[in-house]
């Protein structure tokens, strides 16, 4: 019979073929590694909870909410939902509660599974109202109709479970970061995670009996789909910058650590942290440009073959292109004179084109849109793994999507990045910023945030700075906020933003800044804990230049 397009569907075979093997250690609450999931155990109890599920009325289509820590509970739940056809969705818990409320109530599910606090938050807070099915994970049903141990117990002898899922069948809804907004919630199709699995092993040359340490938790699940094993590392997912390296190096260094993921916040840790990482083959960077200096950093740190990738994509479209950490050194020079910041070439079989900046729709595809090579457009890509709308967001899809056909009549999806950035000769990608975020200082000059901060973030004193823009688009006055590093005193600052002026004028684009403010801490988004959250500081910048002296 016809394999059902599903990420889960892999599993029973693993199970079958390497039922032994571990699929994840999760540490306890005394941080030790004591729970373990094997693939035999993982297929098994996933069975069990898909069929107790079931009982509670959570089948094929049923939007469900997980609020569930890193834990065996979170990995058994989603792949039980997946072997269901259920649709979990997952939003960041760390966002603004109004913001979270607003997801909730938009994506109107049926069923709210989470640990016990959870369940405080939505009654309190009048979470998912209109969830009929309220499961918890504590050890009584407090504020919900089961736990999930009963649910498991229901469905323990009822065997296989694997819903014949087809590709365009709608296998989950994913909140963005709301970074840059609102966050939407990324409708995946089967047929996403599908292309995801098949791909990720040739841009990352992932091997089957690996042992990855996944950082940010949702990346653990494509581990069992890979025959990898998971080693959930003993930190906060939502607070990756204030992890503890040295509970990380105890975890890789116990179990051998092959390849990790982690946000560039993550990566930097380690990299400052210092430590060797003998084992470690391939550590995979996402979620934001990845400084030169970590990665100078961390490559120090592993063998000498080892390789460090840094992907480019969002979680509309994941991966889009990659770059490997040698080649990105090899760039840095040309980055720290404001050529924004290369992330490699297109995943295959990606399309990635660059069409001109338009803040409006575009509803169908032309090759009258696209740019000449070498200039600054918006960034497009089409793809297996490029969604094609967001969850009742309908002005929202209609920004970001454009309908393309194919010479055989067919159609597809174009998904615009909202990324500004430009196609050199080699066909690489360079990236230069959030088009929200650039700056339009007139008709003539548009300025970009990851073409103007390296330039600057070269200063000795300088931890990283921001380019914002105040007042209207098209009379814009660029603006740098500066953040020092660590150790140097405020009583620097005006030495330092001379030389920041100095610096600038260096170059036509960043002579266009003439006004720097010092800032105490960049605010930078939940997920990643790596985006700056420039609109923020756009806001602080206003109310400070009229008030203070500027530099």
């Amino acid at each position: 019979m016809p394999v059902p397009c599903n990420i889960a569907a892999t599993l029973p075979g693993l199970a079958a073929m390497r039922g032994d093997q571990v699929a994840m250690r999760c540490p306890g609450r005394n941080g030790r590694y004591g729970v373990t999931l094997t693939y035999a155990q993982l297929d098994a109890r996933s069975d069990a909870i898909a069929a107790g599920l079931a009982h509670h009325g959570v089948v094929r289509g049923t939007r469900t909410v997980v609020m569930v820590r890193p834990t065996p509970a979170f990995f058994l739940l989603m792949f039980a939902l997946f072997k269901a056809g259920a649709v979990p969705v997952l939003v960041d818990p760390g966002i603004d509660k109004r913001a979270l409320r607003q997801c909730l109530d938009e994506a109107g599910p049926d069923a709210f599974i989470g640990i016990p606090l959870a369940h405080v938050a939505r009654t309190l807070l009048g979470w998912a109202r209109s969830a009929r099915v309220r499961i918890t994970t504590g050890a009584r049903a407090w504020l919900a109709d089961a736990t999930l141990a009963d649910v498991e117990r229901a469905g323990a002898n009822a065997g296989p479970q694997l819903a014949d899922t087809q590709p365009d069948d709608i296998a989950a809804i994913l909140f963005t970061s709301g970074s840059t907004g609102v966050p939407k919630g990324v409708v995946y199709r089967h047929r996403h995670f599908v292309a995801q699995v098949g791909m990720l092993p040739e841009a990352f040359a992932l091997e089957p009996g690996g042992v990855d340490l996944p950082t940010f938790p949702p990346f653990a699940l494509f581990d069992p789909a890979l025959g990898m094993t998971s080693i959930i590392p003993d930190m906060d997912p939502t607070r990756p910058a204030q992890a503890d390296p040295r509970r990380l190096v105890r975890a890789i260094e116990r179990f051998g650590v092959t390849q990790l993921f982690g946000s560039p916040a993550l990566v930097g840790v380690l990299a400052r942290h210092g430590a060797k990482l003998p084992s470690v083959r391939r550590v995979t960077s996402a979620g934001a440009p990845v400084p030169p200096d970590v990665v100078a950093a961390m490559r120090a740190l592993l063998p000498g073959d080892a390789q460090l990738w840094t992907p480019y994509g969002a979680t509309e479209c994941l991966p889009v292109t990659v770059i490997e950490g040698r080649a990105l050194e090899d760039t840095r020079e040309a980055t720290e004179r404001g050529a924004g910041t290369c992330v490699g070439r297109a995943v295959s079989p990606n399309e990635v084109r660059i069409i001109r900046i338009d803040d409006d729709a575009v509803g169908t595809w032309s090759d009258a849109l696209l740019v000449a090579r070498g200039q600054v457009g918006e960034i497009t890509v089409a793809g297996p793994t490029a969604t094609d709308t967001y969850w009742r967001r309908d002005d929202a899809t209609r920004l970001a999507k454009i309908r393309e056909t194919l010479a055989d009549g067919s159609t597809r999806i174009v998904h615009r990045m909202g990324d500004l950035g430009w196609m050199d000769a080699d066909g690489r990608l360079w990236f230069c910023g959030r088009k929200s975020q650039r700056v339009v200082v007139d008709d003539l000059t548009t300025l970009c945030t990851e073409q103007v901060e390296p330039v600057f973030n070269t200063h000795p004193d300088v931890r990283r700075t921001a380019l914002v823009g105040v007042g209207a688009k098209g009379a814009q006055r660029p603006v740098l906020c500066v953040e020092l590093r660590a150790g140097v005193h405020a009583r620097e600052w005006l030495r330092i933003a001379q030389e920041l002026r100095h610096l600038g004028d260096g170059f036509v684009h960043t002579a266009k800044v003439q006004a720097f403010l010092r800032h105490p801490r960049f605010p930078v988004d939940i997920r990643h804990n790596a985006k700056i959250a420039r609109e923020k500081l756009a806001a602080w910048a206003a109310r400070q230049l009229p008030t203070k002296e500027r530099a």
